[in-house]
């Protein structure tokens, strides 16, 4: 039937936008499993393994020496949350509806929202599985104190931001060359296994090793996170200030790329992938 169009306002298309984010959200959320309980739970099991191999892997080639004065799982979990959250929200985005994708046929849905909904589902699940993380390990083990849980926080949301905004990087690349842009992606994720800084201190690096890794965002976020969380370190050779103004410079090119390609997007582009 026909319908009358009603023009919006300002505020009603915010909030209409902000509905539609909501329930992509929630679609993104489900897409690995049906049910949002058992998803959380892959989550929490893959971050767990992660920090189990990493404990493993450093008690055995003696590393612990190394650590902070401080617990040092809390030491391990603190560069293992801001990379799975900063991996995660690239891959997210790099997976999300393309301009040429099916849903793009809606006329509510804009890569933009694509985009966004991927980002906040990738947060949602990463934040609420290092908080049940950290209550289960504070509850049943250690008792833990976060010297400052605000920027402790706050550099995680570093690491998500920077993430998504090399995601959009990669997804503007995509349409054009979808298994180059893939393949990059998983050299980039794979790259930061080591260069993300995990295993190590900036504070105690030879400035030769440390110029190896002051390039990447997420090393400095992660030393940063730990000079929230222990009151014993005090990080001299990172800021939080670099990965926030690269992640904007990020963002910015990749939304101008987003754009160019949505313009002159084609509804073949999606076999491709």
């Amino acid at each position: 039937m026909f319908r009358v169009k009603r023009r919006r306002g300002g505020l009603a298309s915010a909030f209409n936008t902000l509905e539609l984010i909501y329930h992509a959200t929630v679609r993104n959320v489900r897409q690995a499993h049906g049910n949002a309980f058992i998803g959380l739970l892959k989550n929490i099991f893959q971050t767990v393994v992660l920090v189990g191999s990493f404990y493993l892997m450093m008690t055995l080639l003696g590393m612990q020496t190394v650590a902070l004065r401080g617990d040092f799982i809390l030491y391990i979990m603190t560069g293992i949350f801001l990379y799975m959250t900063h991996v995660k929200a690239v891959g997210a985005v790099f997976a999300s509806e393309g301009p040429a994708s099916a849903m793009m046929k809606h006329a509510p849905m804009t890569p933009a929202i694509a985009i966004a909904s991927a980002a906040l589902g990738t947060l949602y699940l990463q934040v609420l599985s290092a908080m049940t993380i950290l209550f289960i390990y504070h509850a049943a083990f250690v008792q833990i104190t976060i010297y400052n849980w605000v920027g402790a926080f706050a550099m995680l949301l570093l690491a998500w931001f920077s993430g998504v905004a090399v995601g959009v990087i990669f997804l503007a690349l995509k349409p054009w060359a979808p298994d180059a842009a893939g393949i990059a992606m998983q050299i980039y994720t794979r790259v930061n296994m080591i260069a993300s800084g995990k295993f190590f201190l900036a504070n105690t690096l030879p400035h030769k090793i440390l110029m190896m890794f002051s390039w990447n965002p997420l090393f400095h976020t992660i030393d940063q996170a730990r000079g929230f969380t222990f009151i014993n370190y005090n990080p001299h050779y990172s800021n939080w200030q670099y990965p926030l103004y690269v992640g904007l410079a990020l963002m910015m090119i990749g939304l101008m790329g987003e754009f160019y390609t949505r313009q002159r997007a084609s509804a073949s582009w999606q076999a491709r992938h």
